[in-house]
């Protein structure tokens, strides 16, 4: 039988969703945390091919979920472009800056990232082998724009003002960098596909802070490209955008950037997503992150909401943004048990 997973983004509507989670390999996890520490450092972990599988498999033999996202960052790409990384203890990336002319001409060339990147791609073999037959396996990459946000600003920020700042003072050079991440992405995702990946994921996690012209130019338009270059490589390939933070703007978004499936944050209603952005395809997520911390009733009715909203379509279920370190685990099989409490009945 075809994988849950794989049947919902064909547009199958499933009596019970398939299920993952974004960042369910993480510190909520002690097995994770245990890893983490042997690794040595975050990119030690994500660059050894052997523990960063581990890392993948362990929420798959803890909860059984129905798809295993790849292990990694979606700052590796920089770094193989040539840019410093590092991540400092409780305060996130610090990279080297991409700001003026001079900087863009320093990037290796996109045809030269693969030597860097080439553990992730043996870590996608190993899981390819290693997961059950019913877990489909997903690879990501983040959206171009929401890179080059850390590579103009060497950081993470609020509002992603240095970005925006460079659009004002210097669109053409922006706009060259958002060229060189989007072709880089291509490359990397095709690797990932060519290694065992299933699907793909493109993560645009500040899309929301792109207003007017700016977000279809720099949000969708880099998906649509991605999107297109994939499927002509690999026909039939399944992917999901997720332009986080686009409100009412999620509508449209499947058209806008030819995926298969729209990830959907927690800032809006899943009646209102059901009708507005499941009509046009398989959608996934939109459950509140913090319930996984609070849990009791309101985890379980907030669950069941989120199932009913979208029954009548195209469904993954997953949360709206990634799982938090301080979240339960017995909550996760409690939020697990309530979406297919109707699998068996």
């Amino acid at each position: 039988m075809t994988k849950l997973l794989l049947r919902a983004l064909a547009g199958e509507t499933l009596p019970v969703p398939p299920i993952w989670m974004m960042r369910q390999a993480g510190r909520y996890l002690a097995e994770y945390r245990a890893t983490r520490e042997r690794a040595g450092s975050f990119l030690d972990l994500c660059y050894n091919p052997d523990l960063a599988a581990e890392v993948t498999l362990q929420p798959i033999r803890r909860f059984g979920f129905d798809a295993a996202i790849l292990f990694a960052d979606i700052l590796l790409i920089p770094q193989a472009l040539g840019l410093d990384l590092t991540f400092e203890a409780g305060e996130g990336p610090r990279l080297s800056t991409v700001t003026t002319e001079a900087d863009l001409a320093r990037l290796k060339p996109v045809d030269a990232i693969h030597d860097t990147l080439s553990p992730v791609y043996e870590t996608v073999r190993i899981l390819s082998r290693e997961l059950p037959s019913e877990t489909a396996l997903i690879g990501f990459a983040g959206a171009p724009w929401t890179v080059a946000t850390y590579m103009i600003a060497g950081r993470g920020t609020p509002d992603q003002g240095p970005a925006h700042d460079l659009i004002r003072t210097n669109r053409p050079l922006f706009e060259a960098l958002l060229d060189r991440l989007t072709d880089a992405t291509i490359d990397y995702l095709s690797r990932q596909v060519q290694a065992g990946a299933e699907v793909v994921k493109i993560f645009d996690s500040w899309a929301g802070s792109l207003q007017g012209d700016d977000f279809r130019a720099y949000s969708l338009d880099p998906a649509r490209r991605i999107t297109a270059a994939l499927k002509q490589r690999h026909p039939g390939l399944p992917v999901i955008a997720f332009p986080r933070g686009a409100g009412e703007r999620f509508e449209g978004a499947h058209a806008a950037t030819g995926a298969d499936c729209i990830a959907l944050d927690d800032g809006v209603a899943p009646e209102w997503a059901a009708r507005h952005v499941q009509a046009a395809g398989c959608v996934q997520g939109a459950l509140a992150s913090p319930h996984l911390v609070t849990g009791g009733p309101e985890l379980v009715e907030a669950t069941r909401r989120v199932v009913r909203a979208f029954a009548g379509g195209p469904h993954i279920f997953n949360l709206g943004h990634g799982i938090t370190p301080d979240a339960s685990v017995e909550n996760v099989h409690r939020m697990i048990d309530t979406v297919r409490e109707g699998r068996h009945g």
